[in-house]
């Protein structure tokens, strides 16, 4: 049975300020994709949230790109908005950077993530869905999960890995992509996404079956509104098990709190810490940015789960660690590396302080 699976993610309001997502937001959710469902478009979904992002994962048949499931999740997110500014929500319906839906949300404000596959005889997918952070976050942790053995032994020991898995990353300010087969282009790999804010894997795909591993959100805010917004907290598909990595693979790089891009006014560097959905909710300079991970058996097409994945207390040395860094970073204050470096600062109001300070620059001798 083919399946596509959707998360599609909006901030249309915080409670309060950035730090949660109201629960009437949720319900209300639940009641538009709850009527869509009972018509046929959605064989299952779930409502979740990260921080203060609204969460819609969907399973279905009118594969990606579909203008119907984009539409669905574009009317969600414009009637969860109005209940937002009706309670004054934070910052409400800001990531609905359109007037009005034009076929598709890619562009449009909202974080996409989606692929299709045949459902396997037994299909476990763990959805990420991160807060105060950019779309470049995923680098890191897909490729320690598909391309570094010390990582995912299964790349070593297991024959259906053996041959590696294929990154096709993107270029979201040139707009282009390029695919790297791992592991033989490793270095090469690497050259582009160690430059996160900049190159992302989009997607991994096993070398032998073609088959898709895992899917990306890439869409950054800034870029498409042409000042800061708010971040992009992107979500991320991976597919586990058989011939993917196993469960444990797939979360054992969050064991290291990486520092990621966002956190406080989306311009500060800090760690990412693995937490539980109950606590996504980041206050502590609006932060430190959070990463949680919903696990999922798929059975025709039907969501049976969710299971938090990263409330194991196995993660909490992570957390702890995460805190730790969290205090050296602040220390730095307005100083790199904890604030972003100038040419990842050109959307906040430095652009706008150069400009008023220009004819007080006066030539060295």
């Amino acid at each position: 049975m083919e399946i596509a699976l959707s998360v599609i993610k909006a901030d249309i309001g915080g409670y309060v300020g950035h730090s949660e997502s109201h629960p009437d937001l949720l319900a209300e959710a639940d009641s538009c994709l709850a009527k869509v469902k009972r018509q046929g478009l959605l064989i299952d979904y779930h409502i979740t949230k990260c921080g203060d992002d609204l969460q819609l994962i969907m399973t279905h048949q009118q594969g990606e790109n579909n203008e119907q499931i984009h539409k669905l999740a574009w009317d969600t997110f414009v009637s969860c908005t109005a209940l937002a500014k009706k309670l004054k929500l934070h910052g409400a319906g800001q990531d609905l950077l359109a007037d009005a839906f034009s076929g598709n949300v890619k562009g449009m404000g909202p974080g996409v993530a989606e692929m299709t596959f045949e459902e396997r005889g037994a299909e476990t997918v763990i959805i990420f869905m991160a807060d105060k952070t950019s779309s470049g976050a995923w680098n890191l942790p897909l490729y320690k999960m598909f391309a570094d053995p010390f990582n995912t032994i299964g790349l070593v020991i297991a024959e259906n890995m053996h041959k590696g898995f294929a990154f096709e990353v993107h270029d979201i300010k040139e707009g282009k992509k390029i695919t790297f087969n791992a592991p033989e282009e490793i270095y090469d790999l690497l050259v582009f996404i160690g430059a996160p804010s900049r190159f992302m894997v989009k997607a991994v795909y096993h070398r032998v079956t073609k088959q898709i591993a895992a899917v990306s959100s890439t869409q950054r805010l800034s870029l498409i509104a042409g000042r800061y917004v708010g971040k992009d907290d992107p979500v991320c598909i991976v597919r586990s098990q058989g011939d993917f990595p196993a469960v444990g693979e797939v979360l054992e790089p969050f064991t290291v709190p990486i520092l990621v891009e966002g956190w406080m006014r989306g311009s500060h560097n800090g760690p990412l810490m693995p937490v539980s959905i109950a606590d996504s909710t980041p206050t502590r300079f609006d932060g430190p940015p959070r990463v949680v991970a919903l696990g999922f058996q798929l059975s025709e097409g039907k969501l049976i789960g969710p299971r938090d994945m990263l409330a194991d207390k196995s993660f909490d040395n992570a957390r702890q660690k995460a805190n730790d860094i969290a205090d050296y970073m602040r220390a730095h204050g307005p100083f790199e590396p904890h604030r972003l470096p100038l040419e990842e600062m050109e959307y906040t109001t430095m652009p706008q302080v150069m400009k008023k300070l220009a004819k007080r620059f006066i030539a060295l001798e």
